[in-house]
């Protein structure tokens, strides 16, 4: 590794987790709050899942680099608002951007977004995957997290429950992810 690559790995925000599970007519998506830079916790009571677009009908949470994610919250918001609150469209229109635009190709980011009718993954590749069994999850504990709720999935069915006990799975596992969980439900 270079001087360049080298410096850039230190300064890189690393991991998080974030899960997204739905069960029923029930959408829960929940992260972590800890922000690592290095070896080091930042911040242990970041806020990675958030309402976005009118009325707070979106539920969005970032893995990746904050200010990129910020970026990436705010244009999907703008193609919410462009078509309509129409989710799916949005995000195949913010992801057809994030892959092809110069600047946004850079980012570094992924994104879970969930309004009443979906729970969907942003890739800055182009995808816009819906998640089989609906469940999903991303960041450096997303592996874990993924796991331990498909386990749980399986004989409970309050998707809150088993985002929570997915997400202290990785906290416990993971080392950039903390038990520092929020939470919201569309």
């Amino acid at each position: 590794m270079d001087d360049r690559e080298n410096r850039h790995s230190l300064t890189k925000w690393h991991g998080t987790t974030i899960i997204g599970v739905r069960k029923g007519d029930r959408i829960v998506v929940a992260g972590d709050g800890q922000v690592s830079m290095g070896n080091t916790v930042m911040k242990p009571n970041a806020r990675k899942v958030r309402r976005i677009g009118e009325g707070g009908k979106v539920v969005a949470g970032f893995a990746g680099a904050t200010a990129d994610a910020f970026t990436l919250f705010e244009r999907l918001e703008k193609k919410l608002e462009q078509y309509s609150g129409q989710l799916l469209r949005a995000a195949v229109e913010l992801t057809k951007d994030w892959r092809t635009d110069k600047y946004l190709r850079n980012l570094e980011a992924l994104m879970i977004v969930a309004d009443k009718d979906n729970l969907l993954v942003l890739t800055g590749n182009g995808d816009v995957l819906e998640p089989e069994g609906g469940i999903t999850a991303i960041g450096s504990g997303g592996n874990y997290a993924l796991a331990a709720a498909k386990a749980i999935a399986e004989y409970e069915d309050d998707p809150e429950v088993i985002a929570r006990k997915a997400m202290k799975v990785a906290a416990d596992i993971c080392v950039f992810t903390n038990g520092n969980v929020t939470l919201e439900e569309v």
